[in-house]
């Protein structure tokens, strides 16, 4: 799992590193911990539970969140270590949902670096 600004985390002790001493933040679709890591780069891992469905539905959830960080990890710091998992609300969610919670995690947990330009709604100019 190569990203552009980052690795992905894969052992069971980084995991467990990062639920115990990281920060969470959670909202309807996703759950993020956030832990800084003393590394130039991120590192991210990725957590859909049995209980979000069976392992066609669980690897759907996981690619559109590994596709909306891939998308949207130039728009947060480095230095951290971060895991996304997966509530169950997020089978039945659309990209542009996951991608939606995700930014608004981002912002929960103060690691967003700038806004992207497709946030920005585009300013009405009155016609004369």
């Amino acid at each position: 799992m190569q990203f552009n600004d980052g690795i992905g985390l894969k052992k069971n002790q980084d995991f467990k590193n990062v639920y115990s001493k990281g920060k969470s933040y959670a909202n309807r679709l996703l759950v993020i911990y956030v832990l800084k890591n003393k590394l130039a780069t991120n590192r991210v891992g990725f957590s859909v539970s049995k209980k979000v469905g069976n392992s066609v539905v669980r690897n759907r959830v996981r690619r559109l969140m590994k596709e909306s960080f891939r998308l949207n990890c130039c728009n947060i710091g480095s230095g951290y270590d971060i895991i996304f998992i997966a509530r169950v609300a997020a089978k039945d969610a659309d990209y542009a949902s996951v991608e939606k919670a995700m930014k608004n995690l981002f912002r929960k947990a103060s690691i967003e670096t700038g806004g992207s330009k497709s946030d920005e709604k585009p300013s009405r100019q009155a016609a004369h």
